[in-house]
């Protein structure tokens, strides 16, 4: 229920912030801002780039918002596409990924799927060792529905490609995960 009232409640305010309602986009920021963020800072690595990143994320949010159109995909799908979009353009000019330092630890999820416990047996930090090693498709799905929990529609929608190709790269990414815990 609190889902429900939660997606009715960015629904009216995406609808306020279309019609120019400043307060709405106002709150649209504090209420995506944590989450852009945490998955702008694990995707490119540091502090700095990150918040450029988001604050970047958030103009293209403002600049338009007027163009989105409520579809398969939820709001935070289509600004989380914004601030992927905007990392990789971060990347292709940069061409290296040069982590500054430590990420910080998201806080402790209650999941209880079988991936879920692996990362916590493993614990984050490791884990993000041990995806270094993956193709950075394979980095982004497991971040984006592990550490931000996003289904497998949205991360495709996040990504740019398929339901399908999602499925698989997530099995690739666990399956070379589990050698590597092998070894």
């Amino acid at each position: 229920m609190a889902a429900e009232s939660e997606a009715g409640r960015v629904r009216m305010l995406v609808d306020d912030a279309q019609q120019g309602d400043h307060a709405a986009l106002e709150e649209l920021y504090l209420m995506h801002f944590d989450r852009i963020y945490g998955y702008l800072h694990v995707t490119v690595g540091n502090r700095h780039d990150a918040e450029d990143l988001t604050t970047q994320t958030f103009v293209r949010m403002l600049e338009s918002i007027g163009r989105f159109r409520w579809g398969s995909a939820p709001f935070s799908a289509w600004l989380f596409r914004i601030a992927h979009n905007l990392a990789m353009d971060h990347f292709r000019v940069r061409r290296r990924w040069q982590p500054e330092e430590e990420v910080p630890e998201p806080p402790p999820d209650e999941a209880t799927s079988a991936e879920a416990v692996a990362f916590q047996s493993m614990g984050r930090r490791s884990m993000l060792e041990l995806i270094e090693d993956l193709s950075p498709d394979q980095q982004q799905v497991l971040t984006l529905k592990f550490v931000f929990d996003f289904s497998n529609g949205e991360v495709a929608t996040i990504l740019g490609k398929t339901e399908g190709a999602i499925k698989s790269l997530q099995h690739r990414a666990l399956t070379s995960l589990q050698k590597q815990l092998e070894r």
